[in-house]
């Protein structure tokens, strides 16, 4: 780790201020696309509702399946985002200034039951969004294959095993896993 923080210097990870409902919606428009075909879509699904900066989850209750099927989201896509801002406007999905009263796994253990919500999503949120310093996201395959690359692994260390070596970097886990993010892209760019 020691190496890392040398040639990457200190760590910038910065929240970037989006409201946890937001941050939800923008992951699952992620998830299993490239960033510029996810971003085109999240583009045309914010045209849907001009009135707001971002749609707002009584918007999107509001709005039939098919009309955010046209901005370019898979049925389950829709699913996921319509479930999010159900549960947003019930007020199981946090504001910010309320989740400074919930502990990590009680953001965890509440937005997993949101239909397409895992832990890994909610664990990026927790970093990213709210700028929590210790959480180790031990299912992202970026933070595994960083640490085969920084430890001079073979292959890459189960969750489990991760999760107990992690224990030492308490509690600044999300700066360490930022650190082994960056491992990942210099090996990707020494393969290249």
């Amino acid at each position: 780790m020691r190496r890392l923080i040398r040639r990457h210097g200190p760590c910038r990870l910065e929240p970037h201020g989006r409201s946890p409902y937001e941050t939800l919606v923008r992951a699952i428009a992620h998830q299993q696309l490239n960033g510029r075909a996810a971003e085109t879509i999240l583009g045309r699904f914010v045209a849907l509702f001009p009135e707001r900066r971002f749609p707002a989850p009584a918007a999107v209750l509001a709005a039939h399946a098919a009309t955010l099927r046209r901005a370019g989201f898979s049925r389950a896509k829709v699913r996921a985002i319509k479930d999010i801002a159900g549960h947003a406007v019930k007020g199981m999905v946090p504001t910010r200034r309320a989740c400074r009263r919930l502990s990590d796994e009680e953001m965890i253990e509440r937005l997993t039951r949101i239909h397409g919500v895992g832990r890994w999503t909610v664990e990026m949120l927790l970093i990213f969004a709210l700028g929590r310093l210790d959480v180790l996201p031990v299912d992202d395959f970026g933070v595994r294959e960083g640490f085969r690359h920084a430890y001079g692994r073979r292959t890459q260390p189960t969750p489990k095993a991760l999760r107990v070596f992690g224990e030492r970097w308490k509690p600044y886990r999300s700066v360490a896993a930022w650190y082994l993010w960056r491992a990942a892209g210099d090996a990707r760019r020494k393969a290249t």
